[in-house]
């Protein structure tokens, strides 16, 4: 099932303009200058493997240069509660399969199109630090005596970081773009932390900013709803109160009853979806992995049910699912 981190960055960084905000900010000046950022566009598909899927989030958007080019920007939003040291070989392997489906898709191009990775950091354990080069991940040979020979071998591969906990928040409040995407950089730098109870006071204006906009009472109920998931006891009634004085008291209890409904039916679908997978897998039953994320995505009540009945029989996956896609 998506944790919370996914849901809310998907939200916010699935909507071409804010993403490329990020974007804007994160990539080279020399290339954020030559792309048309009026023709960004989000494009379908996933490639991040499915055992990830909790701590990782891919986004890939489409763009085209100033020129006419195409260009292709893959987004890895990096979730994990330390730093990887394999990230880059990770990246490597994201952007290959990405390649891989572009060529299936274009069988009559003679060339590969740029794809530009990038890892949106926002962990608690402090800068990334991990190598951001495939080729310093290889033990090589003799390195010292003759380096560039030895790394002329191996491939060479780097991806860039935006490493939100490298910098301030007076910095990130002000980057330029709209006002949900500067208010979920620092939701995602502080919601975990012991410091956001003191620092949500700093971000009223902000709160503000977003209730001001078109859909900004959904856009606020989600960070909301992310800063309550993540945030401690503490951190939890700070946002409550910046609620209040942003919306009011009788609409944020009206919100509050509203998302403690909509918790209760998603507990109940995920344990309705975690029961079929029991049921399945004590009846000895092959459940590969595209099934298994299928059953638990799964939100219609009706079909949970239905599937829970079926399982109690089943001897084959196709018993319940009749098509894992299905």
């Amino acid at each position: 099932m998506p944790g919370p981190h996914d849901l809310f960055v998907r939200f916010t960084f699935g909507n071409p303009e804010r993403a490329a905000a990020e974007l804007r900010a994160a990539l080279p000046p020399h290339l954020v200058s030559q792309v048309n950022w009026e023709s960004l566009r989000r494009e379908p598909g996933s490639v991040v493997d499915p055992e990830l899927r909790e701590t990782q989030s891919d986004l890939l958007f489409s763009a085209r240069l100033s020129s006419g080019r195409p260009l292709l920007f893959y987004i890895l939003l990096e979730h994990q509660s330390s730093v990887d040291r394999w990230m880059a070989l990770r990246m490597l392997r994201y952007v290959v399969r990405q390649l891989e489906h572009w060529r299936k898709e274009h069988p009559g191009s003679g060339f590969l199109p740029v794809i530009i990775p990038l890892v949106l950091y926002h962990g608690p354990d402090g800068a990334w630090s991990a190598p951001r080069r495939v080729e310093e991940l290889f033990d090589l040979p003799g390195a010292d005596e003759e380096p560039e020979r030895w790394r002329a071998l191996v491939p060479r591969f780097e991806y860039l970081v935006d490493d939100l906990t490298a910098e301030r928040a007076e910095a990130l409040m002000k980057r330029p773009g709209p006002p949900l995407v500067r208010l979920a950089l620092l939701a995602l730098v502080y919601g975990r932390t012991e410091k956001l109870a003191e620092a949500l006071p700093d971000w009223a204006a902000l709160f503000t900013q977003v209730q001001a906009m078109p859909n900004g009472a959904e856009e606020l109920s989600v960070v909301f709803r992310y800063l309550l998931l993540v945030g401690n006891e503490a951190a939890q009634g700070a946002a409550v109160s910046m609620l209040k004085e942003v919306i009011g008291t009788q609409r944020t209890e009206e919100l509050m009853m509203t998302w403690g409904e909509k918790l209760i039916e998603k507990g109940r679908q995920q344990g309705r979806a975690e029961d079929v997978l029991r049921i399945l897998a004590a009846r000895g039953v092959q459940i590969d992995e595209e099934a298994r994320q299928h059953i638990l995505a799964c939100t219609d009540m009706a079909t949970l049910d239905r599937w829970f009945d079926q399982a109690l029989k089943a001897t084959h996956l196709t018993d319940v699912l009749g098509h894992p896609t299905q």
